[in-house]
């Protein structure tokens, strides 16, 4: 059960978020290549990915053993079916990259999504309502997302898309997230201006708490990213380049 919150009280709720942050917090990386494997969405969301390149990315997760490959919904079927009986998931994407269609189809592709095997979904907020100080419209948007997830056993991050917010409206989306019971809270597209940093997910971190997925995507690519990320707060990382990252946790 999320957090029932009083919509007219979100503001407050906001304010008193930024004004009583928690303390920053160095987090220790993953002991082993093994434990680092489940950090990871391995991931390709390109819109030219092929049939061809989606059934590597499902070898790649068997082998390494990735947590979940994050692909979006036109393969999630075809993933779910390969991956049946790995230890690896399936992640897709829901309203991306923009978050601007109707919470309405949001809530249908999260469905359809579900019933084909994702076990994940990464939604994207409606950034334009966030920035227009719309919180009503944001939260409302989460918790259909939410619902839709946890009703199909699933579970559900929302991205956030940092780099296009001001730090009180990156606090406001955490905190409305949180609020609005999803599971994690995200970073990043990998579409918009920029991708993870280690201030974001230190902030996302300290504004969630411990009991709130924080998800790190976008432009990581080796395992210093990766270290960093993890000491800052993250606790699970979306990566196009998984197996070069496992390759090298693997020679250390």
């Amino acid at each position: 059960m999320h957090e029932v919150i009083d919509l007219s009280g979100l503001n407050e709720l906001i304010n008193a978020a930024t004004a009583h942050l928690s303390a920053e917090t160095v987090y220790p990386p993953p002991t082993s290549p093994e434990a680092l494997a489940r950090y990871i969405d391995h991931t390709l969301l390109k819109p030219t990915a092929t049939e061809a390149q989606i059934r590597q990315l499902c070898r790649e997760a068997i082998e390494y053993n990735f947590i979940t490959v994050c692909v979006n919904p036109v393969w999630v079927a075809r993933c779910s079916e390969i991956l049946s009986g790995s230890n690896s998931s399936v992640c897709t994407v829901i309203g991306f990259p923009l978050g601007a269609t109707t919470t309405e189809v949001k809530v249908f592709e999260a469905q359809q999504c579900v019933a084909n095997g994702a076990r994940e979904l990464d939604m994207v907020i409606n950034v334009g309502a966030l920035q227009s100080g719309d919180f009503v419209a944001v939260y409302s948007d989460i918790t259909a997302l939410a619902q839709a997830a946890h009703a199909g056993d699933a579970s559900l991050k929302v991205i956030i898309e940092a780099a296009y917010l001001s730090e009180r409206e990156k606090i406001a989306a955490c905190v409305l997230a949180k609020s609005a019971g999803a599971d994690y809270v995200k970073t990043s597209t990998g579409f918009g201006p920029g991708g993870a940093t280690t201030e974001d997910v230190a902030l996302m971190r300290r504004v969630v708490g411990a009991e709130t997925g924080v998800k790190a995507a976008g432009g990581i690519r080796t395992l210093a990213d990766c270290n960093a990320m993890i000491a800052a707060g993250a606790s699970r990382i979306g990566a196009s380049a998984g197996v070069s990252i496992m390759r090298e946790a693997q020679q250390e």
